[in-house]
Formats: structure tokens, C-alpha cells, sequence
């Protein structure tokens, strides 16, 4: 016996979960991807908190049934020099990072309590 399959119309128009998108507002996040969405909430790893800047490239999932709650979930690495497991925390102008040896290198002016760091010179 032959039984046709009919397909529902939420099977045939099937959208990605996830698209890249790139960042054309940083106060309250726009992006841009099939078309521009503001005010979109930002993740990241539990304890980081972090702000896209105009221009870069993020990746954006598409929350809810039916896609209609998108999120900013991260950001374009680009160039990566790291070894696996190690970590860098970085912004335009400092970075710190934790290597697989121990080390931990941090570029950037230090403050320790607000004051800032100068080592003794003993």
C-alpha cells in the first residue's frame, strides 16, 4: 500500500538557528544579518562579561520555537596563535593570558585595588 507524505508547512520553510552577523550598534547591540535587529541580549562564559564593538562580526542564535528570540552568543576569534586549552581575555588596549605552562602574560597598565601597580625596585 502507497501513502504519500505531506509535507507540513513549518517542514518546508526551515530557517538557520544560527547566522553571523556584524555588529552596527554597541549601546543596546544592533546587529545585522538577514536584516538588522536592536537591543539584542549579549552571552558569554559564565564570570566574563563582555560589549561587541561597531563593526565586528558575531555570531547570532535564534532562540524560541520558531527562531523569533535572537541572541548575540559570541564573537569572530580572527587570527588565533593560542595553544589549545590556553585562554586570553583581551580589549583594544590590555589583555591577559593564561598559558598551558602556567605563565600569565598581561599587557596593559595594572591597578591593584584602583591604585596602580609599580613593582619594587629592592
Amino acid at each position: 500500500m502507497w501513502l504519500s507524505r505531506r509535507e507540513r508547512p513549518e517542514e518546508v520553510k526551515r530557517e538557520a538557528l544560527a547566522e553571523d552577523g556584524q555588529v552596527t550598534i554597541e549601546d543596546g547591540v544592533g546587529v545585522y544579518a538577514e536584516g538588522e535587529r536592536r537591543n539584542l541580549p549579549v552571552y558569554g562564559p559564565g564570570g566574563c562579561r563582555w560589549r561587541p564593538s561597531a563593526n565586528q562580526q558575531v555570531l547570532v542564535l535564534k532562540l524560541g520555537r520558531q527562531g523569533e528570540q535572537p541572541c548575540v552568543a559570541g564573537a569572530q576569534v580572527g587570527e588565533n596563535d593560542l595553544e589549545p586549552g590556553e585562554i586570553e581575555l583581551f580589549s583594544n588596549g590590555a589583555s591577559i593570558v593564561l598559558h598551558n605552562s602556567g605563565r600569565v602574560d598581561i599587557q596593559g597598565r595594572l591597578y591593584i585595588n584602583g591604585e596602580p601597580y609599580s613593582p619594587c625596585r629592592c
